[in-house]
């Protein structure tokens, strides 16, 4: 497997990195458009292509380090999944450096989260996304990527952005409160520092690509009219980061389409910003 990106071996090497990347390409669960399993190698022959030089931050990030650890292959029931994610994220937890993952389908994040609020009972967990996700089981399996925020809603401080579609037996979970959906932010900014101010100080951000428009990104399962620009995307995860402690973050969903590589373009161009976040803004006069 190539470096994140084409980085040189001295900034992809385990000791040197501040950045674990974890790939978890499974794709067990969805239930329409299928491909998740193969994003993580799109959105790295994508990040080969893409510059290192952010000129928003004035940096480059990848001189911090990204070791991509081997990928999870167990893939024979969702509950196995769950368990390999968990196990996973707490050994990278324990490591000290900055954990991320990479999906497959949303349902890979359950395990990684309840590896964060063990460590941190005190932690929010950030959720963007078209669907509230909220289900207490699915198809058989509270382990469906349609449960993915289920778990989180009863043991974190969940904050959910971009949400437009849901069905009513989520509804005993949802807190609208905490809900900014996608129909009340559009066209606003307000509801950025609202949605900030109402979590506490840890954050893991959870982001499943479908919570971006599709005319931005079509490459997911299930796209859903209505959703995030790239630029209010990035306006907004720039005040987490400046303002919050982001101790990790996954992104999933992303199902390569043939002959577009715009969407997985995006996706590693995100990712690469949510890195440049992290660590450049603290030498930036903000």
């Amino acid at each position: 497997m190539n470096n994140f990106a084409g980085i040189e071996d001295d900034f992809a090497a385990f000791g040197s990195a501040s950045v674990l990347l974890q790939s978890i390409p499974y794709d067990g669960t969805s239930t329409w458009g299928k491909g998740a399993d193969n994003g993580f190698e799109a959105f790295l022959d994508a990040a080969e292509n893409m510059e290192l030089y952010d000129i928003e931050t004035d940096s480059e990030v990848y001189t911090k380090g990204v070791h991509i650890l081997p990928e999870l292959t167990v893939n024979h029931s969702p509950e196995a999944v769950f368990e390999e994610s968990y196990r996973v994220a707490k050994k990278m937890i324990e490591t000290g450096k900055f954990p991320t993952f990479f999906g497959g389908e949303h349902s890979i994040s359950i395990g990684v989260i309840k590896a964060f609020y063990e460590q941190y009972s005190d932690i929010t967990v950030l959720h963007l996304d078209a669907h509230a996700d909220l289900r207490s089981d699915y198809m058989g399996t509270p382990y469906n990527h349609a449960c993915a925020l289920h778990d989180a809603s009863k043991n974190t401080n969940l904050i959910q952005v971009g949400i437009r579609s849901m069905d009513t037996s989520e509804l005993p979970y949802f807190n609208r409160e905490k809900c900014f959906l996608a129909e009340d932010i559009y066209g606003t900014d307000e509801w950025m520092q609202k949605s900030i101010d109402m979590m506490g100080e840890k954050v893991y951000i959870t982001f499943d690509l479908d919570a971006l428009d599709p005319s931005i990104m079509p490459a997911t399962g299930t796209p859903e009219p209505g959703g995030l620009d790239w630029n209010t995307t990035i306006r907004y995860l720039r005040k987490v980061f400046e303002q919050k402690n982001v101790l990790g973050f996954d992104l999933v969903e992303l199902a390569p389409i043939k002959g577009n590589k715009a969407p997985e373009f995006l996706v590693a161009k995100l990712y690469y910003k949510m890195l440049s976040y992290k660590f450049m803004l603290a030498n930036q006069t903000i």
